[in-house]
């Protein structure tokens, strides 16, 4: 790994939490990435993705940089990551510490500055549970709330985190699942967002098309999907 990976894996202190999304203590990324360690002691922790659509309904995509330690070079929704151990992230009011999270990382991986992603803009439509390993010592196991939000945004990449990035319509976002099934010209996409896709997205993007997102985030407030394979 690069020295910004490093750093991220040793520096960064993620909340662990129970299935009920309860905090029970704190260790660093690095360890809540390994796959013995985490499977030894059966860690899970705290994260979030978000899902940025622009005025066009258009969901922004990335691919994650070559150099990230855990699935790099996949496609996935437009940011993934997890709020840290820190009292800023670990507010659980109306889900602050993780919009706060979300913020950081949407400036740090794309560039967008937080006045053009405001906390209240974002919406928590709700809470999923899975485990995806990497390959043979990488792996996640993440209790993530998933945050959408609807903005037109300037973008600047960050190389050490981002790859590329698209926005896509629904049926781009099907050509792009169809050809990572397919396996042509290498597309990948991250284990989180097949399962977004497969099993929640659509609805919530209906919501977005017609306006009628708080109703989403109302049904789902309490919810915690539980998608381990």
């Amino acid at each position: 790994m690069n020295a910004v990976q490093r750093r991220l894996m040793f520096e960064d202190e993620c909340i662990l939490v129970d299935e009920q999304d309860n905090v029970v203590g704190h260790e660093s990324k690095y360890n809540c990435s390994m796959l013995g360690h985490l499977l030894e002691k059966n860690l899970l922790h705290r994260a979030f993705s978000v899902f940025l659509f622009n005025s066009k309904y258009e969901l922004l995509l990335q691919q994650r940089s070559a150099t990230k330690v855990t699935f790099p070079l996949v496609w996935s929704n437009t940011c993934c990551s997890h709020p840290l151990y820190r009292e800023s992230e670990l507010i659980q009011e109306n889900d602050l510490g993780v919009r706060n999270a979300a913020q950081r990382k949407l400036l740090d991986e794309l560039g967008i500055p937080a006045e053009d992603a405001p906390l209240d803009q974002f919406n928590p439509v709700g809470r999923m549970i899975y485990m995806a390993p990497s390959d043979g010592k990488w792996s996640e196991h993440e209790l993530t709330h998933m945050l959408f939000i609807v903005r037109d945004v300037k973008l600047q990449p960050n190389p050490d985190e981002v790859a590329d990035v698209r926005y896509v319509n629904r049926e781009q976002l099907k050509e792009l699942i169809q050809k990572a099934d397919a396996g042509e010209d290498g597309v990948k996409v991250s284990p989180w967002f097949r399962l977004i896709v497969d099993n929640l997205l659509m609805g919530w993007w209906d919501h977005v098309e017609k306006g009628t997102l708080s109703e989403a985030v109302d049904m789902e407030m309490e919810t915690i999907h539980n998608l381990k394979e």
